[in-house]
């Protein structure tokens, strides 16, 4: 493969919608996730940046993330940029309370008739159609 940047997201579902976040940075909305950081695996990438993004008080269970999908997408950030984008599934219910910092502006639980403008390339064009196709949000 190209020079890409490994990254991950994580799906986390509660009625029918996604749990998405708008970093300060950005101006769309993402997945929950990051950059894979050197001599982590995806998996421990994904579990670290859930932990930063949705703050100390969401409650997970580590053993329940499931590897579903990965693709190649243009980075939102820089469409010069090709990202390697390696989804995954948490198979139960968020617990606890999402918490806002200086990175994370705000969290959404995105449904079906959501302004799908509001999501960065990789939610709008991959992991928003996935989840409709496999029933995942309505």
């Amino acid at each position: 493969m190209e020079n890409l940047l490994e990254v991950v997201g994580t799906m986390f579902f509660k009625d029918s919608k996604l749990l998405i976040d708008k970093p300060r940075s950005k101006s769309t909305f993402q997945m929950i996730g990051g950059k894979v950081e050197k001599g982590e695996t995806v998996r421990e990438a994904a579990i670290r940046e859930c932990h930063e993004e949705l703050g100390e008080s969401a409650i997970f269970d580590e053993n329940l993330f499931e590897f579903v999908m990965d693709f190649i997408e243009i980075a939102t950030s820089d469409p010069s940029k090709k990202i390697h984008m390696n989804i995954f599934r948490y198979n139960g219910e968020l617990q606890g309370e999402l918490t806002t910092s200086e990175e994370i502006e705000k969290f959404m639980w995105f449904g079906i008739n959501d302004d799908r403008n509001l999501l960065s390339n990789t939610l709008k064009n991959e992991v928003v159609p996935y989840c409709i196709k496999n029933g995942l949000i309505k």
